[in-house]
């Protein structure tokens, strides 16, 4: 795309705007639909299909020909193949975003110092600076925009205003708004935009919650927001309300120091025997990651720039500055290191160090006081689960990343459904909310065990005839036995289908046949039962009704599913 273009002349400002406060010059650089840039990049689609992005609960990025065909971010996945047949679905990865973007980010390094990556596809940077040595902010965006494409071939616009919310916006109608007109620029738009400054999921949320606020009140533009008076924001919205009026009228989000900044807070590592491989550098990014984020909380303060530097075994050193809006958790900021690392090891920016990593080095910059980032009395994190912790750290460094899973609980019908697992470390966030209505849900209580792999069962009548299911989810005969199939080595073939014989039967079953050991069919006569439950996911994909019943005997109880003529093991009740 071309250069930005000019503001026209604006209306008058928003009544007690503050515009005696400079606000800081800054030019962003927008990539429309990076995601979808990305896997193009990646090879994994190409450039002329219809592709939506999704992340188990919604559409996050969509294509301009899926776009053109009605499809929208945060429509669920069902709708929009029903508005785009041709639809292509990719899963959301921010990893593949990072990596990516790097060559981009070091070809605009080429042109303009000191870049600071908000997230992938959006990039912010001084202006003074570089409109000084380039002669004008119109060639400042020009030169930036040829930087992208010379670096990767994708279109980009850039913004140029006074303040971080007047330059994001500014970006995406490519506007040069000249200095002092922030406000006037911003006051048409809706409060809804102050959603585009955040970075984190907590601050996301955040101002979410408070846009919702605002338009509730009657807020409805950020002019309303703007030209109440600050004194009525703090008590009725609190610090974020001011954050977010400084924005609406033009000025970063917190006033200039007068007195002199916090110190940075810096931890590094050196990496003996050095990394060669991302999970061997993720492991020790995680370490420093936590232990930066332990010393920010201890001492009550948050970060604007997150600072990541490496040395390789070459010699060769890169820094990658993050801007950072909120406090980030130890998880985020793990996530943007091993980000960064993998787009650095993997040599993917065409630029070193493609060799071993040596040092590691983190640094949280532009210091300020949290309102609200404490340890708490009643939350603190206890010693033994701090021991514990890095216990499962030292064994992830050994064994990889995913060899180490938490459980995280979601919604869904069957027990198989309603848990999650994922890496130690990552976000523990369900895809699908547990408290939603889930019709059809199998009643408490729940099974205590649920195999790794479904169980293979038979079900026979008191005659022997296998029990099947009909056509409308009815049971054709009574249950009278249950024969569980199960690997010969897990239980001898006498044994109660307990718990731990279950759990057993679905984790070795393939790597006993492996070892030719064959399975065996327990047989356990039914004391009672009770069911049966049919659930019809899925249907138009063409997929079986599914029936489940749950099933006494002596030994204990178990939830049986079945489809047709064939049933298995789902869950073990304690």
């Amino acid at each position: 795309m071309g250069a930005a273009e000019q503001l026209p002349p604006p209306g008058p400002a928003p009544e007690g705007a503050l515009l005696a406060e400079a606000a800081t010059r800054l030019a962003v650089l927008w990539v429309p639909d990076w995601p979808i840039a990305a896997a193009v990049a990646e090879g994994l689609i190409g450039a002329h299909q219809s592709v939506v992005l999704h992340d188990g609960r919604g559409v996050t990025a969509v294509s301009a020909k899926a776009r053109a065909a009605g499809v929208r971010r945060g429509m669920r996945r069902r709708t929009a193949q029903g508005l785009c047949p041709d639809l292509v679905l990719l899963p959301a990865d921010e990893a593949r975003d990072v990596r990516a973007f790097e060559p981009l980010v070091q070809g605009v390094e080429e042109v303009v110092p000191q870049v600071q990556v908000m997230r992938p596809g959006v990039i912010a940077v001084g202006a003074r600076g570089p409109s000084r040595y380039l002669g004008s902010e119109e060639a400042v965006a020009e030169a930036l925009v040829g930087a992208v494409a010379q670096a990767s071939g994708s279109e980009a616009q850039v913004g140029i205003a006074d303040g971080l919310l007047a330059a994001l916006l500014a970006a995406r109608t490519s506007t040069v708004v000249p200095p002092g007109r922030s406000a006037r620029f911003l006051a048409p738009r809706d409060v809804r935009d102050l959603i585009y400054i955040t970075t984190t999921r907590q601050s996301r949320a955040a101002y979410t919650d408070l846009v919702d606020l605002l338009r509730r009140l009657g807020l409805s533009t950020l002019a309303d927001l703007a030209t109440m008076r600050t004194a009525h924001v703090l008590p009725r919205f609190g610090e974020l309300g001011v954050q977010a009026q400084r924005l609406a009228r033009g000025l970063d989000a917190y006033p200039p120091q007068t007195h002199r900044p916090e110190p940075d807070i810096t931890t590094h590592a050196e990496l003996d025997p050095p990394a060669q491989r991302i999970d061997t550098a993720a492991f020790a990014a995680r370490r420093l990651a936590e232990e930066l984020q332990s010393r920010m909380v201890r001492r009550g303060v948050v970060c604007a720039r997150l600072r990541v530097s490496a040395r390789a075994e070459n010699g060769s050193e890169l820094t990658r500055t993050w801007r950072i809006d909120g406090a980030l958790t130890a998880t985020e900021l793990t996530d943007r290191v091993r980000w960064q690392l993998e787009g650095w090891l993997s040599g993917r920016s065409g630029q070193p160090p493609s060799a071993a990593l040596t040092h590691l080095e983190l640094a949280a910059e532009e210091i300020s006081p949290a309102a609200a980032v404490q340890d708490g009395l009643w939350g603190r994190v206890g010693r033994g689960q701090i021991q514990a912790g890095r216990a499962v750290l030292r064994v992830q460094g050994l064994i990889g990343a995913e060899g180490v899973l938490a459980p995280v609980l979601e919604g869904g019908r069957s027990p198989r459904d309603r848990v999650r697992l994922v890496t130690w470390g990552d976000e523990l966030r369900p895809l699908r909310d547990p408290e939603a209505p889930w019709p059809g849900q199998i009643p408490r209580p729940l099974p205590a065990t649920v195999p790794a792999e479904p169980v293979p069962a038979r079900l026979v009548d008191a005659q022997g005839d296998p029990v099947r299911v009909g056509r409308r989810g009815e049971l054709e005969g009574d249950p009278a036995l249950v024969e569980v199939r199960r690997a010969t080595r897990t239980a001898s073939s006498g044994t109660v289908p307990t718990a731990g014989t279950i759990r057993a039967a679905g984790t070795v079953r393939g790597a006993g046949a492996a070892r030719g050991t064959g399975t065996t069919a327990t047989a356990h006569p039914i004391t009672g039962w009770a069911g049966p439950w049919p659930v019809h996911e899925r249907w138009w994909s063409g997929t079986e009704p599914r029936t489940y019943l749950q099933v006494v005997t002596e030994g204990g109880a178990l939830l049986l599913a079945g489809e047709g003529g064939r049933w298995w093991v789902e869950g073990v009740y304690d």
